[in-house]
Protein backbone atom coordinates (compact mmCIF):
# COMPACT_ATOMS: atom_id res chain seq x y z
CA UNK A 1 0.00 0.00 0.00
CA UNK A 2 1.41 3.40 -1.01
CA UNK A 3 0.00 5.24 2.02
CA UNK A 4 3.32 6.11 3.62
CA UNK A 5 2.12 9.57 4.64
CA UNK A 6 -1.47 10.31 5.63
CA UNK A 7 -1.02 13.29 7.93
CA UNK A 8 -2.55 16.04 5.76
CA UNK A 9 -5.52 15.13 3.56
CA UNK A 10 -7.63 17.16 1.15
CA UNK A 11 -11.31 16.40 1.78
CA UNK A 12 -13.73 15.24 -0.91
CA UNK A 13 -16.11 18.09 -1.75
CA UNK A 14 -18.99 18.09 -4.21
CA UNK A 15 -18.48 20.38 -7.24
CA UNK A 16 -15.08 21.34 -5.81
CA UNK A 17 -12.50 18.55 -5.77
CA UNK A 18 -12.67 17.48 -9.39
CA UNK A 19 -9.50 16.59 -11.28
CA UNK A 20 -8.95 20.27 -12.15
CA UNK A 21 -9.07 21.64 -8.61
CA UNK A 22 -7.00 18.76 -7.25
CA UNK A 23 -4.26 19.63 -9.74
CA UNK A 24 -4.49 23.32 -8.87
CA UNK A 25 -4.09 22.49 -5.18
CA UNK A 26 -1.10 20.28 -5.96
CA UNK A 27 0.50 23.13 -7.87
CA UNK A 28 0.29 25.22 -4.69
CA UNK A 29 1.23 22.62 -2.09
CA UNK A 30 0.90 18.84 -2.12
CA UNK A 31 -1.31 17.09 0.47
CA UNK A 32 -0.50 13.54 1.53
CA UNK A 33 -3.80 12.08 0.28
CA UNK A 34 -6.66 13.43 -1.84
CA UNK A 35 -10.13 12.29 -2.86
CA UNK A 36 -12.60 12.56 -5.71
CA UNK A 37 -15.95 14.26 -5.37
CA UNK A 38 -18.42 11.85 -3.83
CA UNK A 39 -19.97 9.64 -6.46
CA UNK A 40 -23.30 7.80 -6.42
CA UNK A 41 -23.01 4.04 -6.85
CA UNK A 42 -26.51 3.99 -8.32
CA UNK A 43 -25.57 6.76 -10.74
CA UNK A 44 -22.44 4.91 -11.86
CA UNK A 45 -24.63 2.21 -13.40
CA UNK A 46 -27.57 4.29 -14.57
CA UNK A 47 -28.46 5.49 -18.10
CA UNK A 48 -26.97 8.87 -17.10
CA UNK A 49 -23.73 7.34 -15.88
CA UNK A 50 -21.57 9.57 -18.10
CA UNK A 51 -22.47 12.69 -16.11
CA UNK A 52 -21.91 10.89 -12.81
CA UNK A 53 -18.59 9.27 -13.64
CA UNK A 54 -17.10 12.65 -14.58
CA UNK A 55 -16.49 12.87 -10.83
CA UNK A 56 -14.03 9.98 -11.20
CA UNK A 57 -11.91 11.48 -14.00
CA UNK A 58 -8.28 12.00 -13.01
CA UNK A 59 -4.94 12.82 -14.57
CA UNK A 60 -1.96 10.51 -14.04
CA UNK A 61 -0.03 13.40 -12.49
CA UNK A 62 -2.38 13.20 -9.51
CA UNK A 63 -1.16 9.71 -8.68
CA UNK A 64 2.11 10.96 -7.19
CA UNK A 65 0.10 10.80 -3.96
CA UNK A 66 -2.72 8.36 -3.11
CA UNK A 67 -5.96 9.19 -4.91
CA UNK A 68 -9.05 7.73 -3.28
CA UNK A 69 -12.50 7.50 -4.87
CA UNK A 70 -15.32 8.38 -2.50
CA UNK A 71 -18.69 6.73 -3.11
CA UNK A 72 -22.17 6.85 -1.58
CA UNK A 73 -25.52 5.20 -2.13
CA UNK A 74 -28.15 2.87 -0.73
CA UNK A 75 -27.84 -0.37 -2.72
CA UNK A 76 -25.23 -2.78 -1.31
CA UNK A 77 -24.88 -4.70 -4.57
CA UNK A 78 -24.19 -1.46 -6.44
CA UNK A 79 -21.43 -0.72 -3.93
CA UNK A 80 -19.83 -4.04 -4.87
CA UNK A 81 -20.06 -3.25 -8.57
CA UNK A 82 -18.63 0.21 -7.95
CA UNK A 83 -15.63 -1.13 -6.05
CA UNK A 84 -14.82 -3.57 -8.85
CA UNK A 85 -14.99 -0.71 -11.36
CA UNK A 86 -12.81 1.55 -9.21
CA UNK A 87 -10.16 -1.16 -8.98
CA UNK A 88 -10.14 -1.41 -12.78
CA UNK A 89 -9.87 2.38 -13.02
CA UNK A 90 -6.67 2.37 -10.97
CA UNK A 91 -7.72 4.16 -7.80
CA UNK A 92 -5.55 3.71 -4.73
CA UNK A 93 -8.46 3.23 -2.34
CA UNK A 94 -12.19 3.55 -1.89
CA UNK A 95 -13.85 5.68 0.79
CA UNK A 96 -17.47 5.26 1.87
CA UNK A 97 -19.38 8.45 2.56
CA UNK A 98 -21.40 7.87 5.72
CA UNK A 99 -21.22 11.52 6.68
CA UNK A 100 -22.86 13.92 4.21
CA UNK A 101 -25.65 15.75 6.10
CA UNK A 102 -27.48 17.30 3.11
CA UNK A 103 -31.21 16.67 3.42
CA UNK A 104 -31.84 15.59 -0.17
CA UNK A 105 -29.26 12.84 0.38
CA UNK A 106 -30.24 11.74 3.87
CA UNK A 107 -33.93 11.56 2.92
CA UNK A 108 -32.92 8.69 0.64
CA UNK A 109 -31.46 6.86 3.65
CA UNK A 110 -27.91 7.54 2.47
CA UNK A 111 -24.69 8.97 3.89
CA UNK A 112 -25.12 10.28 7.46
CA UNK A 113 -28.61 8.71 7.66
CA UNK A 114 -26.83 5.34 7.70
CA UNK A 115 -25.57 6.16 11.21
CA UNK A 116 -29.06 5.11 12.33
CA UNK A 117 -29.13 1.95 10.19
CA UNK A 118 -26.47 -0.46 11.42
CA UNK A 119 -28.05 -3.37 9.55
CA UNK A 120 -27.69 -1.61 6.18
CA UNK A 121 -24.15 -0.50 7.02
CA UNK A 122 -23.23 -4.09 7.86
CA UNK A 123 -24.51 -5.24 4.49
CA UNK A 124 -22.67 -2.46 2.65
CA UNK A 125 -19.35 -2.97 4.44
CA UNK A 126 -19.50 -6.74 4.09
CA UNK A 127 -20.06 -6.50 0.33
CA UNK A 128 -17.51 -3.72 -0.18
CA UNK A 129 -14.77 -5.54 1.72
CA UNK A 130 -15.48 -8.72 -0.22
CA UNK A 131 -15.35 -6.87 -3.54
CA UNK A 132 -12.15 -5.05 -2.58
CA UNK A 133 -10.60 -8.41 -1.64
CA UNK A 134 -7.41 -6.75 -0.42
CA UNK A 135 -6.73 -5.19 -3.83
CA UNK A 136 -7.45 -1.67 -2.57
CA UNK A 137 -7.95 -0.45 1.01
CA UNK A 138 -11.39 0.54 2.23
CA UNK A 139 -12.00 3.57 4.46
CA UNK A 140 -15.01 5.38 5.90
CA UNK A 141 -15.79 9.07 6.40
CA UNK A 142 -18.55 9.82 8.87
CA UNK A 143 -19.85 12.00 11.71
CA UNK A 144 -20.36 11.53 15.44
CA UNK A 145 -24.10 11.00 15.09
CA UNK A 146 -27.13 11.85 13.00
CA UNK A 147 -29.65 13.75 15.14
CA UNK A 148 -27.88 13.12 18.46
CA UNK A 149 -24.38 12.25 19.63
CA UNK A 150 -23.69 8.56 19.04
CA UNK A 151 -19.90 8.49 19.10
CA UNK A 152 -19.28 5.45 21.28
CA UNK A 153 -21.96 3.17 19.85
CA UNK A 154 -21.17 4.11 16.25
CA UNK A 155 -17.39 3.84 16.64
CA UNK A 156 -17.59 0.48 18.40
CA UNK A 157 -19.76 -0.80 15.57
CA UNK A 158 -17.47 0.42 12.76
CA UNK A 159 -14.33 -0.86 14.43
CA UNK A 160 -15.50 -4.44 14.03
CA UNK A 161 -14.68 -4.17 10.32
CA UNK A 162 -11.18 -4.25 8.75
CA UNK A 163 -11.29 -0.76 7.31
CA UNK A 164 -7.85 0.83 7.27
CA UNK A 165 -8.89 4.42 8.01
CA UNK A 166 -11.81 6.14 9.68
CA UNK A 167 -12.28 9.87 9.15
CA UNK A 168 -14.47 11.43 11.80
CA UNK A 169 -16.09 14.84 11.58
CA UNK A 170 -16.62 16.39 14.99
CA UNK A 171 -20.27 17.29 14.43
CA UNK A 172 -23.57 15.46 14.14
CA UNK A 173 -25.46 15.64 10.86
CA UNK A 174 -28.32 17.72 12.26
CA UNK A 175 -25.92 20.55 13.09
CA UNK A 176 -24.52 20.75 9.53
CA UNK A 177 -21.73 23.31 10.11
CA UNK A 178 -23.63 25.63 12.46
CA UNK A 179 -21.41 24.98 15.49
CA UNK A 180 -17.66 24.49 15.95
CA UNK A 181 -16.48 20.90 15.54
CA UNK A 182 -16.20 19.08 18.87
CA UNK A 183 -12.77 17.50 18.76
CA UNK A 184 -13.28 15.91 22.19
CA UNK A 185 -15.63 13.48 20.42
CA UNK A 186 -12.87 12.66 17.93
CA UNK A 187 -10.49 12.07 20.87
CA UNK A 188 -13.12 9.69 22.29
CA UNK A 189 -13.01 7.75 19.01
CA UNK A 190 -9.22 7.52 19.31
CA UNK A 191 -9.57 5.98 22.78
CA UNK A 192 -12.04 3.43 21.43
CA UNK A 193 -9.71 2.68 18.52
CA UNK A 194 -6.78 2.10 20.85
CA UNK A 195 -8.85 -0.46 22.72
CA UNK A 196 -10.63 -2.23 19.86
CA UNK A 197 -8.73 -1.72 16.59
CA UNK A 198 -5.21 -0.41 17.24
CA UNK A 199 -4.13 -0.74 13.59
CA UNK A 200 -6.94 1.47 12.28
CA UNK A 201 -6.00 5.06 11.41
CA UNK A 202 -8.17 7.86 12.76
CA UNK A 203 -8.31 11.10 10.79
CA UNK A 204 -9.91 14.15 12.40
CA UNK A 205 -12.04 16.54 10.36
CA UNK A 206 -13.54 19.92 11.16
CA UNK A 207 -12.43 23.57 11.23
CA UNK A 208 -8.75 23.06 10.37
CA UNK A 209 -7.36 26.21 8.73
CA UNK A 210 -3.57 25.63 8.61
CA UNK A 211 -0.88 22.97 8.87
CA UNK A 212 0.28 24.47 12.16
CA UNK A 213 -3.21 24.03 13.58
CA UNK A 214 -3.28 20.52 12.11
CA UNK A 215 -0.07 19.65 13.95
CA UNK A 216 -1.48 21.06 17.18
CA UNK A 217 -4.66 18.99 16.89
CA UNK A 218 -2.80 15.81 15.94
CA UNK A 219 -0.76 16.17 19.12
CA UNK A 220 -3.64 17.26 21.34
CA UNK A 221 -6.29 14.77 20.24
CA UNK A 222 -4.16 11.76 19.26
CA UNK A 223 -5.35 11.42 15.67
CA UNK A 224 -3.11 10.05 12.93
CA UNK A 225 -3.85 12.96 10.62
CA UNK A 226 -6.37 15.60 9.63
CA UNK A 227 -8.68 16.11 6.68
CA UNK A 228 -9.03 19.69 5.48
CA UNK A 229 -12.10 20.86 3.56
CA UNK A 230 -13.32 24.44 3.79
CA UNK A 231 -9.91 25.64 4.97
CA UNK A 232 -8.63 25.32 1.39
CA UNK A 233 -11.16 27.99 0.35
CA UNK A 234 -9.34 30.52 2.50
CA UNK A 235 -5.86 29.54 1.36
CA UNK A 236 -5.26 27.48 -1.76
CA UNK A 237 -1.57 27.39 -0.70
CA UNK A 238 -2.54 25.76 2.60
CA UNK A 239 -0.46 22.63 2.01
CA UNK A 240 2.72 24.70 1.61
CA UNK A 241 3.74 25.73 5.10
CA UNK A 242 6.24 28.28 3.78
CA UNK A 243 3.65 30.44 2.00
CA UNK A 244 1.69 32.99 3.99
CA UNK A 245 -1.43 33.87 1.95
CA UNK A 246 -1.32 37.38 3.39
CA UNK A 247 1.94 37.88 1.49
CA UNK A 248 0.68 36.58 -1.86
CA UNK A 249 0.36 39.41 -4.36
CA UNK A 250 -3.01 40.32 -5.86
CA UNK A 251 -1.76 39.39 -9.32
CA UNK A 252 -0.70 35.94 -8.12
CA UNK A 253 -4.17 35.24 -6.71
CA UNK A 254 -5.75 36.26 -10.01
CA UNK A 255 -3.14 34.33 -11.98
CA UNK A 256 -3.96 31.17 -10.03
CA UNK A 257 -7.68 31.62 -10.79
CA UNK A 258 -6.80 32.09 -14.46
CA UNK A 259 -4.76 28.88 -14.37
CA UNK A 260 -7.77 27.13 -12.83
CA UNK A 261 -10.15 28.46 -15.50
CA UNK A 262 -7.83 27.57 -18.39
CA UNK A 263 -7.29 24.05 -17.05
CA UNK A 264 -11.04 23.67 -16.61
CA UNK A 265 -11.59 24.65 -20.25
CA UNK A 266 -8.86 22.31 -21.49
CA UNK A 267 -10.07 19.38 -19.38
CA UNK A 268 -13.84 19.61 -19.73
CA UNK A 269 -14.44 21.63 -22.94
CA UNK A 270 -18.26 21.67 -23.17
CA UNK A 271 -18.84 18.62 -20.94
CA UNK A 272 -19.25 20.58 -17.71
CA UNK A 273 -20.99 23.87 -17.07
CA UNK A 274 -18.37 26.59 -16.69
CA UNK A 275 -20.62 28.35 -14.13
CA UNK A 276 -19.26 25.96 -11.51
CA UNK A 277 -16.13 28.11 -11.59
CA UNK A 278 -17.98 31.16 -10.32
CA UNK A 279 -18.08 29.69 -6.81
CA UNK A 280 -14.28 29.86 -6.80
CA UNK A 281 -14.25 33.63 -7.24
CA UNK A 282 -14.33 34.09 -3.46
CA UNK A 283 -11.43 31.65 -3.12
CA UNK A 284 -9.06 33.65 -5.31
CA UNK A 285 -10.52 37.15 -5.57
CA UNK A 286 -10.79 38.60 -2.07
CA UNK A 287 -9.03 40.69 0.54
CA UNK A 288 -7.43 43.13 -1.87
CA UNK A 289 -8.43 46.48 -3.29
CA UNK A 290 -10.90 46.11 -6.16
CA UNK A 291 -11.64 42.44 -5.43
CA UNK A 292 -15.41 42.95 -5.20
CA UNK A 293 -15.49 44.61 -8.63
CA UNK A 294 -13.48 41.79 -10.19
CA UNK A 295 -15.71 39.17 -8.60
CA UNK A 296 -18.77 40.95 -9.96
CA UNK A 297 -17.26 40.89 -13.44
CA UNK A 298 -16.61 37.16 -13.08
CA UNK A 299 -20.17 36.52 -11.90
CA UNK A 300 -21.50 38.33 -14.98
CA UNK A 301 -19.56 36.18 -17.45
CA UNK A 302 -21.71 34.17 -19.85
CA UNK A 303 -19.06 31.65 -20.93
CA UNK A 304 -15.62 30.36 -20.03
CA UNK A 305 -13.80 32.48 -22.63
CA UNK A 306 -15.22 35.71 -21.27
CA UNK A 307 -14.19 34.67 -17.75
CA UNK A 308 -10.66 33.96 -18.91
CA UNK A 309 -10.61 37.34 -20.68
CA UNK A 310 -11.72 39.16 -17.52
CA UNK A 311 -9.01 37.53 -15.45
CA UNK A 312 -6.30 38.21 -18.04
CA UNK A 313 -7.30 41.87 -18.09
CA UNK A 314 -6.34 42.22 -14.44
CA UNK A 315 -2.86 40.69 -14.69
CA UNK A 316 -1.65 41.87 -18.11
Amino acid sequence: MKFNNIKYQLAPMEDVTDTVFRRIVMSCGVPDVHYTEFTSVEGMFSPGSFAVTQRLVYDESEKQIPLIAQIWGKTPDKYSMAVEKLIDMGFDGVDLNFGCPVAKITKQGCCSALINDFEKVDEILTKVLKAADGKIPVSVKTRCGFDSWKTQEWMEFLMKYPIWQLTLHGRIAKDMSKHPADWSKIAQAVEIRDRLAPDMKIIGNGDIKSLNQADEYIEKYGVDGVMIGRGIFENVWLFDRDIDPANVAKEDWIRKFLEHAELFKFTWEDRKNFAILKKFAKVYIRNFKGSSEIREAVYNCKDIDSMISVLRTHID
